[in-house]
């Protein structure tokens, strides 16, 4: 009998090795609690990327835990709630058949969140609005009397808009006085949404709103406008690139799986509804000092802008791994789980967006400077680049944009007149990184108790600065970049390779151990099933 799970050779047959600059494969931490089982669960039956399932399945599931539990900071109240959007390359990467799986589950642990909190098409901010609206009341016709109630509004204010097309919603959003853009903003951010028109008195307070959406990275990168980038939608979302993983020609047999377990599971976690404020516990409070000024530096260009809200995320993705844990407390497991996602989405940032500034005119320079390599161009050669209807302010505010971010370096040259400048791309090997002053606390003997049992110093991180004065004083250090430290976080913590040896070989296969071994299984007990 042919098998359910069919292996091919990676660099034939449809699914070729993954192009370069593909994030590196997810982190074990990741799938930690019930999101992490049911990714587990559904991955040997799905032709979908494990990244898929996982950031849909927590995705649905922050859903229907609702707006109960916060992590506070400063005055943020951050909730469960996410924006997660699947970027592949059209239906190849099968981003849809690995919600479907998805929906079902968590449906089946809370059937009124399935029948009632699930929405698609997003369109308008109004429109948005009146799907988790308050009551809408008229004026009290005498002073002192009633108000009477024109509509009820509705009493479950969770929601979780599935958008298969977010190429289209982006498309909407472009359009001159559509709202939808700072409604989803509001949503992300506090909860609270209104409009302030004459013809749109409905307004929503307590909003639970989710999104997930689909995309391909060409139309992401082309309906991405400059101005939502500014506005901060973007990085209110969490970008995961997502490949085709393997090929099911009979599509696999989840039906043969027993969710019920995972189902009680989650049903138990929504019931729970923890409320109020979350903490971290002390383990998990000394890894996010040691990790939050990697998550704090800004990265230059569009890949920065994307991913400016990296602390925000971070702290959501815990919160909703202990929620799901049914803990009213946050441990050091949901912390790295958080983190090892994050570090995901931060290289599916950078893969997606690379070195590009999100300004027209300067990623056409950086080009055209890389394109010259050790010959440089002049301005008066950068003015023929933009076939002279590029103004000299323009181009000058172009480099200096490239400059500031260490892309872009002038050198002035004798003409036997007037110097001219002549402008080159910097090596990425040879960017220079400003100094920072970074200010730590000062350890504990319980904190260097701790980290001496570990072997060593921390992750490497800009405020991981080991000191042995209880009085030591701040001091400048250079700078790291934040993705290599982030990196050497996630290589320690992913799938135990330094400590097992169990390599994941040649780029070719980006699978989890605990995928692989789930595959072969499938596969095995497809082989002893009789025809």
């Amino acid at each position: 009998m042919v098998s359910a799970f069919v292996e091919v050779d990676q660099g034939s047959y449809g699914i070729p090795a993954p192009p370069e600059g593909w994030p590196e494969p997810l982190g074990e931490a990741a799938f930690h609690g019930i999101a992490g089982e049911i990714a587990r669960t559904i991955a040997p039956h799905s032709e979908a990327d494990p990244v898929a399932l996982l950031g849909q399945a927590l995705a649905a599931a922050g859903s229907a835990l609702g707006r109960h539990a916060y992590f506070e900071v400063e005055a943020a109240r951050h909730y469960a709630n996410l924006y997660v959007a699947i970027v592949g390359d059209s239906a190849k990467a099968r981003k849809g058949t690995s919600l479907a799986h998805i929906e079902r589950i968590v449906g089946a642990a809370d059937p009124a969140w399935y029948d009632s909190c699930l929405a698609a098409g997003l369109s308008t901010g109004e429109g948005l609005i009146w799907t988790v609206r308050d009551p809408i009341k008229s004026p009290a016709e005498e002073e002192g009397g009633p108000e009477k109630i024109l509509d009820e509004g509705v009493l479950d204010k969770r929601l979780l808009v599935v958008e298969v097309e977010l190429a289209r919603t982006l498309r909407v959003i472009e359009r001159d006085g559509n709202t939808l853009s700072p409604v989803l903003r509001g949503a992300w951010d506090t909860g609270r949404m209104r409009i302030l028109t004459k013809t749109s008195p409905a307004q929503a307070t307590g909003a639970h709103v989710s999104v997930i959406g689909h995309i391909t990275g060409e139309e992401l990168r082309r309906r991405l406008t400059e101005t939502e980038i500014a506005a901060g939608l973007a990085n209110r979302v969490l970008w995961l690139v997502a490949r085709r993983t393997q090929l099911l020609p009979d599509g696999g047999e989840m039906h043969r799986e027993n969710v019920g377990p995972l189902v009680r599971r989650l049903s138990e976690a929504i019931a729970a509804r923890i409320e109020g404020r979350v903490a971290w516990d002390r383990a998990a409070r000394e890894l996010w000092h040691t990790e939050y000024p990697n998550l704090s530096v800004g990265r230059p260009g569009l890949h920065g802008v994307i991913t400016a809200r990296s602390e925000a995320q971070v702290v959501r993705l815990a919160l909703l791994y202990a929620l799901l844990d049914g803990l009213n407390v946050i441990r050091e497991t949901h912390l790295r789980a958080a983190l090892a996602l994050w570090h995901y989405a931060d290289q599916s940032a950078r893969f997606l967006f690379g070195t590009s500034l999100g300004d027209p005119v300067a990623d056409e320079i950086l080009r055209a400077l890389r394109g010259a390599g050790d010959s440089g161009l002049t301005r008066t050669e950068f003015r023929d680049l933009f076939a002279r209807h590029g103004g000299a302010a323009e181009i000058g505010r172009a480099l200096d944009l490239l400059d500031r971010h260490g892309l872009a370096y002038q050198r002035m040259e004798g003409t036997g007149g007037r110097p001219a400048e002549r402008w080159f791309a910097s090596l990425p090997a040879t960017k220079a990184s400003k100094a920072t002053k970074v200010i730590t606390p000062t350890p504990t003997p319980a904190t260097k108790a701790t980290e001496a049992t570990k072997g060593g110093a921390s992750v490497a991180s800009v405020a991981s600065v080991a000191t042995e004065d209880a009085a030591a004083e701040p001091f400048e250090q250079e700078e790291e970049d934040p993705s290599v430290a982030l990196d050497a976080f996630v290589a320690r913590d992913t799938h135990g390779v330094h400590e097992s040896g169990h390599h994941q070989g040649e780029r070719g296969d980006q699978s989890p151990d605990w995928l692989a071994a789930a595959r072969k299984e499938s596969a095995r007990e497809g082989e002893e099933r009789p025809a």
